[in-house]
């Protein structure tokens, strides 16, 4: 039974995987500004979710500390800047079969949708998970609108 799946971890499999994140590149439109756009291995991870009240972007850096992580926002873009280490068994290695943790620095900039108060954005940090909050501006949060009875 388990034959089967070690034949499915073949060397082909792993080069087609190459094949369509090589087609993904080439095929993608280059002025796209959504997240699903991002290449495959794009340091660090981000989910975005919005409430009524703010849009939250979690960051998954592990291993990176609260301090490490530069995070800027300027007309609706919110830049996310700093340097991943390398782990101290990282540097003892001499020869290295596989190497799928990123190290060294990184940028990455997510557009983010209109009306958003940067000014009272908020960035907490706990567990690797950076969580950004950006409120809303007022005139944008939804509001109830009472019916009346004529």
């Amino acid at each position: 039974m388990f034959a089967d799946l070690k034949r499915l971890d073949s060397g082909l499999w792993q080069e087609l995987g190459g094949l369509r994140q090589w087609l993904d590149e080439v095929m993608s439109d280059p002025a796209a500004a959504d997240i699903r756009a991002v290449p495959r291995g794009s340091f660090p991870m981000i989910n975005l979710a919005r409430t009524d009240d703010a849009v939250r972007v979690y960051v998954f850096a592990p291993g990176l500390a609260a301090d490490a992580l530069e995070i800027s926002i300027q007309d609706n873009l919110l830049t996310l800047r700093g340097e991943r280490p390398a782990a101290a068994e990282e540097e003892e290695a001499r020869v290295e079969f596989r190497r799928e943790r990123f190290t060294g620095s990184f940028s990455r900039t997510i557009a983010l949708p209109d009306g958003l108060d940067g000014e009272r954005a908020e960035a907490r940090h706990r567990d690797g998970v950076f969580e950004v909050v950006l409120p809303k501006r007022e005139e944008l949060k939804p509001r109830r609108i009472s019916v009346q009875v004529a």
